[in-house]
């Protein structure tokens, strides 16, 4: 996972979002209402996935995993849960059908007090509860929010943990080659690198290793080629929105 600024919306489409979630409350809706209701609002959906997919990173990758297309539109906190938040923007994401059909499903977990559990990219820093261990692509939770979001949405799994450690190999390589070719004034052809490296699947990837260039032992983490890339590369970035950085323009 990385942040994702989540976008504002027309006039038009919120208009319609809100007389969805106003029939819901007027209605008392139950969640096989509101399910009913949310698979019928086609043109809604429609226009709800081509806004996400703007948002998402790199070429319309799941907000989850950041690895398959996203094909799904996730109700954070699920119809079974809060029927009357079916229609509302703030709770939409787009994930793959193996994060929100196979994994997420209806799990919301909260504290005794009431608090999700779940890391929300779009309000949050996943780096703040959760590790990338880089060489093998393992996330680690560092508090419950992203031991639970590990479990939730299945970031644990095999394919998933091989896919960023090959991509890690992948970003060592592209930085270096964006490197030289900076070095050597070819800034068209290290802008198209550069750009490359931030659009691929698993850019959370590339964002725990800009996040861990920053930390004090970054010198023991990487080799002083990828490390003063990486630090060149977050400069770049530093006075830009972050998340755009990381979607495909």
């Amino acid at each position: 996972m990385i942040p994702l600024k989540r976008p504002g919306i027309s006039a038009n489409l919120e208009k319609r979002l809100t007389g969805k979630t106003k029939t819901l409350t007027d209605n008392l809706a139950d969640p096989k209402n509101a399910r009913e209701a949310w698979k019928s609002a086609r043109t809604i959906r429609r226009d709800l996935k081509v806004l996400l997919a703007s948002m998402a990173a790199g070429f319309a990758r799941c907000m989850y995993c950041g690895d398959s297309l996203g094909t799904d539109i996730d109700h954070f906190k699920p119809i079974a849960r809060d029927p009357l938040s079916a229609f509302i923007w703030a709770n939409h994401f787009l994930a793959c059908s193996h994060c929100n059909s196979n994994k997420k499903r209806d799990q919301y977990p909260c504290s005794p007090s009431g608090e999700c559990l779940l890391v929300n990219p779009s309000k949050e820093d996943p780096y703040e509860h959760m590790n990338l261990n880089l060489p093998t692509g393992k996330y680690q939770g560092q508090t419950q929010k992203g031991k639970e979001t590990i479990r939730v949405f299945g970031l644990s799994r095999p394919d998933l943990e091989l896919g960023r450690a090959h991509a890690y190999v992948r970003c060592e390589s592209m930085l270096r080659d964006w490197s030289t070719r900076v070095g050597n004034s070819q800034e068209e052809a290290a802008s198209a690198v550069l750009k490359s490296l931030m659009i691929q699947p698993f850019a959370d990837v590339l964002y725990a290793m800009i996040k861990k260039s920053e930390a004090p032992g970054a010198p023991n983490l990487f080799e002083a080629d990828v490390l003063t890339a990486l630090r060149s590369v977050r400069e770049r970035i530093e006075t830009q929105d972050v998340a755009a950085s990381f979607r495909n323009p």
